[in-house]
């Protein structure tokens, strides 16, 4: 009983803290803002002006927010087909034991992400600047005469264009995930398949990639709730303009919640996001259970 205790005391001791600034940081602003989703308030005066869920209603109604909404799952789908496959790929190579400048490889895919959103936004904002950006340079070189794309000012281009800059940014976090994935990996099973006469895509088809699974998985994971939620990148690169064409639902929040005094909107676009990103990761987790369940 003694020693239930003070094992008990133990974890609270250890625990504490960080369950209460969870509590604190998460939990309460959480119920806070589905509360004030119920009500039309500027953040200033008195909780009065009670609307039920007409928010919603007029949340689901916007055709801008159907634009944001298309956005987040452009940059999922992106992210999932471009992204964590050149991550992958980078990791089986740079991952071996015998690749020469290993470690300066991953310091040079991985800085990028040491960088904060909004410095990255605005360098890429550099570079594709029409005037005196890099792709003003590289038109200048191999198209003398012809002016440089305005990518930011398009709204044909300029999701592209930020894209871009977000798998540059975040292509290293994930390379270095798979890495340490393929770290865990035993070097005496690949020397296994090759006795067996295993040539090295075989080995990497049927033996790594599955023992890699684990790890992938969480890389899809962060990839897809992060793409949710990515805000500072692009809005330092146009604010989710020109005619919203790059607005995603976090940006589209600060712009029609936060920046016009409408807190019970922004509170509605918030805890929708809540919502979407609280139902995948349930559902996602649930599958990866059950996948592994199935193959142990």
């Amino acid at each position: 009983m003694k020693n239930k205790s003070s094992q008990f005391l133990l974890l609270a001791f250890l625990l504490g803290p960080a369950l209460i600034l969870f509590t604190f940081f998460v939990v309460i602003p959480v119920f806070q803002a589905a509360f004030f989703s119920l009500f039309k308030w500027n953040g200033l005066g008195p909780i009065v002006d009670f609307r039920g869920i007409n928010n919603f209603k007029l949340l689901f109604a916007d055709e801008v927010f159907h634009k944001a909404l298309t956005n987040n799952l452009i940059i999922v789908i992106v992210s999932l087909i471009i992204e964590i496959p050149l991550a992958l790929y980078a990791a089986l190579i740079i991952g071996r034991k015998n690749f020469k400048f290993a470690i300066l490889f991953r310091t040079f895919f991985f800085l990028p992400y040491v960088l904060s959103e909004v410095i990255t936004g605005l360098l890429w904002q550099f570079i594709y600047h029409p005037q005196y950006g890099l792709v003003k340079m590289f038109f200048a070189f191999f198209a003398p005469g012809v002016d440089a794309p305005t990518l930011l000012g398009n709204p044909k281009t300029v999701l592209g264009a930020i894209m871009v800059a977000i798998i540059w940014k975040y292509f290293g976090f994930h390379m270095s995930i798979l890495i340490a994935g393929l770290q865990d990996i035993s070097e005496e099973v690949r020397e296994a398949a090759k006795i067996d006469g295993a040539s090295e895509g075989q080995t990497t088809r049927r033996i790594i990639l599955p023992l890699l699974r684990p790890t992938l998985m969480i890389s899809i994971f962060f990839s897809i709730i992060g793409s949710f939620q990515v805000f500072d990148v692009i809005w330092a690169m146009g604010k989710g303009d020109p005619v919203n064409s790059a607005e995603t639902m976090v940006t589209y929040m600060y712009k029609f919640g936060m920046q016009r005094f409408n807190i019970g909107y922004g509170s509605a676009v918030a805890v929708t996001i809540f919502l979407i990103c609280l139902t995948f990761s349930v559902f996602y987790n649930r599958q990866t259970l059950k996948s592994e369940g199935m193959t142990k």
